[in-house]
């Protein structure tokens, strides 16, 4: 049993989310598990005990690595090692071992619908932290389990590990099986994939090349760190020089299938946390306002395509205020427009309240 592997044993006691050493976080806040500082000396054997040598020496030589590791049958981590002022540090983020399904995650009716098209490109995007993994496994997991094909991960490092159902699962890590994600992406058009799952957008190569797999008639998701989904249009054409936007707002209003912007909010009876979603579906006038550049519109679609189960972040925010779900004050603070937001009457009340109080 490595060293570290007891303060995991605690990490997963308490269901928290990440292990800072000696720090956890449990439903969203940082607490402490020892009050003993872990010191230089006795972090490095710490971190090196885990991790193959190969890989511990590129950590010595940049400062920087990230990998997935498992403990036994209990969990799986990404980890991220990092050199500080203060010597070696790490962060570990929790990867659970069973993934939950679309209906154990709550997910709206209309990004499961995301998961049964042949072709196009979904994005799940949200801040670091935010569940677009777990969000996007269930996603996969859906298609694993209702119909035949090749699902293809590209992923650094790999965090859900989907076992085939009706599909060929392959799973591909990113300096250990690929030079890079361009190189996945560029040779999955020749593995025959049905469905690819492209970890992170890094840079306009990777962009494009996703943009080239879906109009070719793959299914590929992706995320991106943007906030909203017009934030992650204007994100992806920004990506590129101005000479070649043009071309990519094409590529783009073309191959889009859809875009789910996800927040994590404290349960309001502190239970753990919940998602709230933003909801884009690609439609002729999603796809018009890209192509000419009014990507101001896209607000507008989103709250005129509620038939389509497109919704806004506040109006999803809004619902689970509405339903007791979270607090006032936690809704308010991941609102797009918080004045509109904090205007409404039983969001004031509460708020006054907490103010008062």
């Amino acid at each position: 049993m490595a060293q570290i592997d007891r303060l995991f044993d605690v990490l997963l006691d308490r269901g928290g989310s990440d292990l800072h050493p000696p720090m956890i976080r449990a439903k969203g806040d940082l607490v402490r598990i020892s009050q003993k500082p872990i010191s230089q000396e006795m972090m490095e054997p710490l971190l090196e005990e885990i991790c193959d040598p190969e890989r511990f020496a590129i950590f010595k030589q940049t400062g920087d690595l990230d990998f997935a590791y498992s403990y036994g049958n209990k969990a799986r981590f990404r980890a991220n090692y990092l050199r500080k002022t203060t010597g070696p540090g790490a962060v570990f983020r929790t990867i659970p071992s069973k993934i939950l399904t679309a209906e154990q995650l709550d997910l709206p009716p209309a990004v499961v619908k995301l998961a049964t098209l042949r072709s196009g490109l979904v994005l799940v995007t949200g801040p670091t932290g935010s569940g677009k993994s777990t969000t996007l496994a269930a996603m996969v997991n859906h298609i694993n389990a209702s119909r035949p094909g090749h699902i293809l991960t590209v992923e650094d490092p790999v965090e859900f590990v989907h076992e085939p159902i009706k599909c060929q699962i392959t799973h591909r890590e990113v300096g250990l099986d690929t030079p890079s994600f361009a190189d996945a992406i560029r040779s999955a058009g020749r593995e025959n994939a049905d469905v690819i799952l492209v970890g992170e957008l890094r840079g306009p190569e990777t962009m494009r090349l996703a943009l080239q797999l879906a109009s070719f008639g793959c299914l590929v998701f992706a995320t991106v760190h943007t906030n909203s989904a017009p934030a992650t249009i204007d994100r992806f054409i920004n990506a590129f020089p101005n000479s070649q936007q043009g071309q990519i707002r094409g590529m783009l209003s073309d191959a889009l299938a859809g875009i789910v912007a996800q927040q994590l909010l404290k349960r309001a009876d502190g239970t753990g946390r919940i998602a709230a979603h933003e909801i884009l579906i690609a439609n002729p006038g999603v796809s018009s306002s890209i192509r000419e550049a009014k990507t101001a519109m896209i607000v507008n679609l989103i709250q005129g395509g509620a038939q389509q189960g497109m919704q806004s972040m506040d109006a999803a925010l809004e619902r689970l205020f509405g339903a007791g779900l979270v607090s006032a004050h936690d809704a308010l603070e991941k609102a797009n427009d918080k004045e509109y937001f904090a205007r409404l009457p039983e969001v004031a009340k509460q708020l006054g309240k907490a103010m008062t109080g």
